[in-house]
């Protein structure tokens, strides 16, 4: 049996949930989120506890147990406290901008890049360390905005310069002045 399947889903004060069939809806002070789970999983909702129960002990069966369960669990924590990741600017030159709700890289280009607003999700700047802090409830959101905005200049491996996940690690190469000398 999954160990992360079975572990029953605590809901904190203020979390509505509602259950119908497959369809799982959760509203909470961050925001309301919903999924469909295969039909191969159950959800109970027992007093302050969701249970995710499996139907069988097929192979799919028993993978998608532990990860509707995870699923429900990132839903719950979402509406409740809501997610964020940090991201570092570095490089000379190098720094975000936030106007209204839209965010603008400069990152060496000859052009500013507009980072589109996008629905549930916003941006804290600490300029000074040029750190950009996406936030929001849904947990694959704020990964994904993220890694969008990582990808418009990924770390480069020679100066470090670019925008990379706080704490992320770079490994840096010589170049060419690192060439043995015989």
């Amino acid at each position: 049996m999954s160990r992360v399947g079975r572990m029953p889903i605590d809901i904190p004060s203020g979390v509505e949930i509602d259950i119908k069939e497959q369809n799982v809806s959760i509203k909470g002070p961050k925001g309301s989120l919903s999924h469909t789970f295969p039909p191969v999983v159950e959800i109970k909702h027992e007093g302050q506890q969701i249970l995710v129960e499996r139907a069988n002990e097929e192979k799919f069966t028993r993978s998608m147990h532990g990860t509707a369960r995870a699923l429900l669990n990132n839903m719950v924590v979402g509406v409740s406290e809501g997610f964020s990741k940090t991201l570092e600017v570095r490089g000379v030159g190098y720094r975000p901008e936030l106007k209204g709700k839209q965010l603008i890289l400069h990152v060496g280009y000859s052009h500013p890049v507009d980072f589109p607003e996008v629905e549930g999700i916003s941006f804290e700047l600490d300029e000074k360390a040029g750190e950009i802090k996406v936030i929001g409830h849904d947990k694959i959101m704020v990964g994904e905005v993220a890694a969008r905005i990582r990808k418009v200049r990924p770390p480069e491996p020679y100066k470090g310069k670019g925008i990379r996940y706080k704490g992320e690690y770079v490994r840096q190469k010589a170049g060419k002045a690192g060439k043995a000398v015989a």
